[in-house]
């Protein structure tokens, strides 16, 4: 049997870690910093998910099959290149290739470089060139972004030029995102219906998942602040099998040769933004891992043992591993705190869960959640657990997901009514 130490402690974890369990290659399972939820499948400890030289002591004293770096900025900061280099078997991109999420210039140059569809776009480092460029292309919407990680709240979506011009002083003159900021890229808005495609690849091969599609705004209807995703809903009735085709031809292929050509082969998992626009399909962003809450809805549907997946992966051999998928659709509704995504209160009790957290028909994913001295479970962040269910058809997925919703309650929760509406529509 083989042990495995997952680094992180959301959501996107948790579905890892509960799709891990499933392996019968798999013996025990540990995580660091995990959560309450996590810590009723798998043994947890205290050291930072940033905390490469602690995540490196804890493997030696571990000893696990494979070590998997689940979130961006320890990828960014190298955190597989050192497991690596004191022989540890591990899943997620060398830091050589996480840089196509931790840097946006650097991604966007690529798209540039080898042909790869995506909006247009500019470089800045400095306020007054950026702002001059803005009054010289007067198109709006603009997007600004941070070149670095932002805790995904690196993106301004500008209506007009008073706001363009705020966000590029906040960015590069008062560095609201630390050194993130000062460089920012400024590119034209794109239209069209949005889709997150994960793919596994080891650099020769490259295996798209189920396609997804995320709910980023605070409240119903899309309104609200942004967030770091609301619910997802799996596959996306927009993602054809066309496009799936012309996507796999034009973009993703093209980015796992582009990477291997740069020096700079990626191999993990890497989630394409993209979005369907009335001249095809462009490239929003890419990710250098699982997207969250993403996973919750592409994992569940994965007809497949992930730990040989992995494994094959880091040996490159994935094309020796049969990859389906389930029929049907998955949907997540998230439950998050009262006031997020601005400031919440922590430590409330939540009832209505069994032993394990979970809740009959669901797979409930705790993304902030810790045990109380009861073992009780309190809420811990935010995004508190993500609620989500499997159907033959999305409806009955949702169905099952909000009665779900409905068995558990804590304080202040709130969650959006509407996940999946607008994929129902589109399904007809």
């Amino acid at each position: 049997m083989k042990n495995v130490l997952v680094v992180g402690g959301g959501g996107r974890e948790h579905a890892i870690i509960m799709k891990l369990a499933e392996s019968p290659k798999v013996g025990k399972l540990y995580c660091t910093p995990g959560n309450g939820g996590i810590s009723k499948y798998a043994e947890c400890f205290s050291v930072g998910a940033t905390d490469v030289d602690g995540v490196v002591a804890l493997a030696k004293e571990l000893k696990p099959d494979m070590v998997v770096v689940a979130p961006d900025d320890p990828l960014v900061l190298g955190m597989v290149d050192a497991l690596q280099k004191e022989g540890f078997m591990t899943f997620g991109p060398k830091a050589n290739a996480a840089i196509i999420e931790g840097s946006k210039v650097f991604s966007k140059e690529l798209m540039k470089k080898y042909d790869i569809p995506t909006a247009f776009y500019e470089v800045f480092t400095d306020s007054e060139s950026a702002i001059a460029y803005l009054k010289k292309q007067n198109s709006y919407p603009a997007v600004i972004k941070a070149d670095g990680l932002a805790l995904g709240k690196g993106v301004i979506i500008a209506q007009d030029e008073d706001e363009a011009v705020k966000a590029v002083h906040e960015m590069i003159d008062e560095l609201k995102f630390g050194k993130s900021s000062s460089r920012i890229v400024i590119e034209e808005f794109l239209t069209g219906p949005e889709v997150s495609v994960l793919s596994f690849t080891d650099g020769k091969t490259m295996v798209p998942m189920i396609s997804s599609m995320d709910h980023k705004r605070a409240l119903d209807g899309d309104k609200g602040l942004n967030t770091g995703g609301m619910g997802t809903v799996s596959p996306n009735p927009y993602y054809t099998e066309d496009i799936a085709k012309e996507c796999m031809e034009k973009i993703f292929l093209p980015t796992m040769n582009a990477m291997n050509a740069e020096g700079r082969t990626f191999e993990g998992c890497l989630y394409f933004g993209l979005m369907l626009t009335p001249k095809g399909p462009k490239v929003i962003e890419y990710n250098c891992r699982f997207g969250d809450p993403e996973t919750q809805v592409v994992l569940p549907m994965l007809d497949a043992d992930l730990y040989e997946i992995f494994e094959a992966i880091y040996n490159h051999e994935l094309d020796k591993v049969d990859i389906k998928w389930h029929k049907g659709s998955c949907a997540c509704v998230v439950m998050a705190s009262g006031g997020y995504p601005e400031s919440y209160p922590k430590g409330i009790v939540m009832n209505g869960f069994d032993d394990k957290g979970q809740t009959k028909g669901c797979f409930v994913y705790h993304a902030g959640t810790k045990l109380g001295e009861n073992g009780e479970f309190l809420t811990n962040g935010g995004r508190v657990i993500g609620v989500t269910a499997k159907g033959e058809t999305l409806q009955e997925a949702l169905d099952t997901a909000y009665k779900g919703v409905s068995t558990i309650s804590f304080e202040g929760a709130h969650f959006r009514k509407d996940i999946g509406q607008r994929a129902l529509k589109a399904l007809g």
